[in-house]
Protein backbone atom coordinates (compact mmCIF):
# COMPACT_ATOMS: atom_id res chain seq x y z
CA UNK A 1 0.00 0.00 0.00
CA UNK A 2 1.11 3.50 -0.88
CA UNK A 3 2.99 6.11 1.36
CA UNK A 4 3.13 8.72 -0.90
CA UNK A 5 -0.37 10.72 -0.05
CA UNK A 6 0.04 13.87 1.25
CA UNK A 7 -0.33 15.26 5.03
CA UNK A 8 -3.48 16.69 5.62
CA UNK A 9 -5.16 15.99 2.52
CA UNK A 10 -7.71 13.83 0.71
CA UNK A 11 -6.42 11.31 -1.54
CA UNK A 12 -7.31 10.78 -5.15
CA UNK A 13 -7.24 7.28 -4.87
CA UNK A 14 -8.03 4.71 -2.55
CA UNK A 15 -4.95 4.15 0.43
CA UNK A 16 -6.48 0.99 1.14
CA UNK A 17 -8.98 -1.21 -0.96
CA UNK A 18 -10.23 -4.66 -1.39
CA UNK A 19 -10.26 -4.31 -5.22
CA UNK A 20 -13.80 -6.32 -6.11
CA UNK A 21 -15.28 -7.59 -3.19
CA UNK A 22 -18.34 -9.54 -2.82
CA UNK A 23 -21.95 -8.25 -2.33
CA UNK A 24 -21.77 -8.37 2.06
CA UNK A 25 -24.73 -10.22 3.95
CA UNK A 26 -25.53 -6.53 4.89
CA UNK A 27 -26.10 -5.62 1.46
CA UNK A 28 -28.25 -8.94 0.57
CA UNK A 29 -30.78 -8.35 4.08
CA UNK A 30 -31.12 -4.33 3.00
CA UNK A 31 -31.97 -5.20 -0.76
CA UNK A 32 -34.67 -8.13 0.67
CA UNK A 33 -36.18 -5.88 3.56
CA UNK A 34 -36.25 -2.80 0.77
CA UNK A 35 -37.94 -4.85 -1.76
CA UNK A 36 -40.68 -6.15 0.99
CA UNK A 37 -41.26 -3.42 2.02
CA UNK A 38 -42.39 -1.81 -1.21
CA UNK A 39 -44.48 -5.03 -1.56
CA UNK A 40 -46.24 -4.83 1.55
CA UNK A 41 -47.19 -1.31 0.20
CA UNK A 42 -45.52 0.36 3.03
CA UNK A 43 -42.98 2.50 1.73
CA UNK A 44 -43.02 2.97 -2.47
CA UNK A 45 -39.83 2.85 -4.73
CA UNK A 46 -40.44 6.66 -5.24
CA UNK A 47 -40.03 7.29 -1.97
CA UNK A 48 -36.86 4.80 -0.91
CA UNK A 49 -35.39 6.79 -4.76
CA UNK A 50 -35.89 10.11 -2.94
CA UNK A 51 -34.46 9.83 0.01
CA UNK A 52 -31.74 7.98 -1.92
CA UNK A 53 -31.36 11.44 -3.88
CA UNK A 54 -31.50 13.38 -0.96
CA UNK A 55 -28.42 11.36 0.78
CA UNK A 56 -26.93 11.83 -2.25
CA UNK A 57 -26.54 15.33 -2.45
CA UNK A 58 -25.12 15.97 1.16
CA UNK A 59 -21.37 15.96 0.80
CA UNK A 60 -18.33 17.09 3.15
CA UNK A 61 -18.54 20.74 1.90
CA UNK A 62 -21.41 20.92 4.72
CA UNK A 63 -19.34 19.14 7.40
CA UNK A 64 -16.63 21.84 6.82
CA UNK A 65 -18.95 24.31 7.60
CA UNK A 66 -20.05 23.02 10.49
CA UNK A 67 -16.50 22.71 11.69
CA UNK A 68 -15.26 25.99 10.27
CA UNK A 69 -18.02 27.58 12.91
CA UNK A 70 -17.13 25.17 15.44
CA UNK A 71 -12.97 26.36 15.32
CA UNK A 72 -14.70 30.69 14.87
CA UNK A 73 -17.36 29.94 17.99
CA UNK A 74 -16.47 28.42 21.05
CA UNK A 75 -20.49 28.61 22.65
CA UNK A 76 -21.75 26.86 19.08
CA UNK A 77 -18.93 24.63 19.58
CA UNK A 78 -19.95 23.45 22.91
CA UNK A 79 -23.42 23.41 22.30
CA UNK A 80 -22.52 21.06 18.96
CA UNK A 81 -20.62 18.56 20.80
CA UNK A 82 -23.98 18.59 23.74
CA UNK A 83 -26.29 18.50 21.31
CA UNK A 84 -24.82 17.98 18.02
CA UNK A 85 -28.21 17.27 15.58
CA UNK A 86 -30.16 20.58 17.22
CA UNK A 87 -27.51 22.54 16.75
CA UNK A 88 -27.09 21.71 13.16
CA UNK A 89 -30.26 21.79 12.37
CA UNK A 90 -31.07 25.24 14.37
CA UNK A 91 -27.60 26.82 13.08
CA UNK A 92 -28.22 25.48 9.43
CA UNK A 93 -31.62 24.78 8.59
CA UNK A 94 -31.26 21.53 7.76
CA UNK A 95 -32.80 18.49 8.31
CA UNK A 96 -30.98 15.81 9.97
CA UNK A 97 -33.16 12.75 10.22
CA UNK A 98 -33.54 10.68 12.80
CA UNK A 99 -32.26 7.40 11.79
CA UNK A 100 -28.76 7.92 14.31
CA UNK A 101 -27.72 9.39 16.86
CA UNK A 102 -24.32 11.78 15.95
CA UNK A 103 -21.42 12.40 18.27
CA UNK A 104 -19.07 14.79 18.05
CA UNK A 105 -15.65 14.22 19.10
CA UNK A 106 -12.69 16.89 19.21
CA UNK A 107 -9.30 16.07 17.96
CA UNK A 108 -6.47 17.97 19.98
CA UNK A 109 -2.72 17.46 20.17
CA UNK A 110 -3.11 14.92 23.16
CA UNK A 111 -5.85 13.08 21.51
CA UNK A 112 -6.60 11.75 17.77
CA UNK A 113 -9.76 10.08 16.92
CA UNK A 114 -10.40 7.92 13.91
CA UNK A 115 -13.78 6.57 12.75
CA UNK A 116 -14.61 3.13 11.23
CA UNK A 117 -17.59 0.82 10.84
CA UNK A 118 -16.36 -2.49 11.79
CA UNK A 119 -19.57 -4.22 10.87
CA UNK A 120 -20.41 -2.62 7.75
CA UNK A 121 -20.04 1.11 6.61
CA UNK A 122 -22.18 3.03 8.83
CA UNK A 123 -21.51 6.79 8.06
CA UNK A 124 -22.20 10.34 9.04
CA UNK A 125 -23.77 10.37 5.67
CA UNK A 126 -26.21 13.48 7.26
CA UNK A 127 -23.46 15.32 7.36
CA UNK A 128 -20.47 14.27 4.91
CA UNK A 129 -22.90 12.33 1.54
CA UNK A 130 -21.70 8.88 0.83
CA UNK A 131 -18.51 7.65 2.45
CA UNK A 132 -15.66 6.97 0.08
CA UNK A 133 -14.85 3.16 -0.99
CA UNK A 134 -12.06 2.62 1.29
CA UNK A 135 -13.87 3.22 4.38
CA UNK A 136 -16.42 0.55 3.45
CA UNK A 137 -13.37 -2.77 2.60
CA UNK A 138 -12.15 -5.06 4.37
CA UNK A 139 -9.10 -4.22 5.10
CA UNK A 140 -9.26 -0.88 6.50
CA UNK A 141 -12.19 -2.26 8.82
CA UNK A 142 -9.93 -4.81 10.00
CA UNK A 143 -6.89 -3.07 9.87
CA UNK A 144 -7.78 0.25 11.56
CA UNK A 145 -8.35 -1.98 14.78
CA UNK A 146 -5.68 -3.83 14.60
CA UNK A 147 -2.94 -0.99 13.93
CA UNK A 148 -4.34 2.17 13.87
CA UNK A 149 -0.97 4.28 13.87
CA UNK A 150 -0.03 2.24 11.40
CA UNK A 151 -2.94 2.69 8.94
CA UNK A 152 -3.20 6.51 9.89
CA UNK A 153 0.80 6.32 8.43
CA UNK A 154 -0.15 5.51 5.13
CA UNK A 155 -2.90 8.34 5.19
CA UNK A 156 0.48 10.46 5.72
CA UNK A 157 -0.81 11.07 9.15
CA UNK A 158 2.55 10.99 11.59
CA UNK A 159 1.08 11.70 15.32
CA UNK A 160 3.74 12.52 18.05
CA UNK A 161 4.27 9.33 20.30
CA UNK A 162 2.41 11.14 23.09
CA UNK A 163 -0.68 11.50 21.22
CA UNK A 164 -2.87 9.24 21.91
CA UNK A 165 -5.10 7.32 19.24
CA UNK A 166 -8.53 6.47 20.08
CA UNK A 167 -10.81 4.44 17.45
CA UNK A 168 -14.95 4.74 17.67
CA UNK A 169 -16.73 1.91 15.83
CA UNK A 170 -20.24 3.70 14.17
CA UNK A 171 -22.84 1.53 14.29
CA UNK A 172 -26.59 1.56 12.91
CA UNK A 173 -27.58 3.53 15.41
CA UNK A 174 -24.49 6.51 16.21
CA UNK A 175 -22.58 7.98 13.65
CA UNK A 176 -19.52 10.41 14.31
CA UNK A 177 -18.02 13.36 12.98
CA UNK A 178 -14.75 14.77 14.08
CA UNK A 179 -13.44 18.03 14.53
CA UNK A 180 -10.06 18.21 13.88
CA UNK A 181 -7.15 20.75 15.61
CA UNK A 182 -7.11 23.86 13.70
CA UNK A 183 -4.26 24.55 12.00
CA UNK A 184 -1.34 27.09 13.16
CA UNK A 185 -1.87 30.59 11.61
CA UNK A 186 -5.53 30.69 11.24
CA UNK A 187 -6.31 33.54 13.20
CA UNK A 188 -8.67 36.06 11.61
CA UNK A 189 -9.55 33.65 9.17
CA UNK A 190 -13.29 34.42 7.93
CA UNK A 191 -15.42 30.46 8.51
CA UNK A 192 -15.53 30.30 4.43
CA UNK A 193 -11.69 30.74 4.52
CA UNK A 194 -11.30 28.14 7.18
CA UNK A 195 -14.05 25.71 5.69
CA UNK A 196 -11.54 25.44 2.50
CA UNK A 197 -9.40 24.11 5.04
CA UNK A 198 -11.08 21.41 6.53
CA UNK A 199 -11.00 18.15 4.26
CA UNK A 200 -13.06 14.83 4.78
CA UNK A 201 -10.31 12.70 5.84
CA UNK A 202 -10.04 14.96 8.44
CA UNK A 203 -13.49 14.57 9.53
CA UNK A 204 -13.17 10.99 10.01
CA UNK A 205 -9.61 11.20 11.13
CA UNK A 206 -7.57 9.51 8.58
CA UNK A 207 -6.70 13.28 7.44
CA UNK A 208 -5.43 16.54 9.00
CA UNK A 209 -6.54 19.97 8.10
CA UNK A 210 -5.18 21.51 5.35
CA UNK A 211 -2.52 24.23 6.41
CA UNK A 212 -2.99 27.68 5.33
CA UNK A 213 -0.79 28.92 2.13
Amino acid sequence: MSTTHDHGRDHDHAPISDGDSPVSKHEVLETALRELLIEKGVITAEQVHAQIDTMESRNPGLGAKIVARAWSDPGFRARLIAEPRATIESAFGIDMWKVAELVVLENTDDLHHVVVCTLCSCYPRMVLGPPPAWYKSTAYRARVVRDPRGVLEEFGVDLPAATKLRVVDSTADMRFLVIPVRPDGTDGMDEAALAGLVTRDSMIGTGSAKQPV
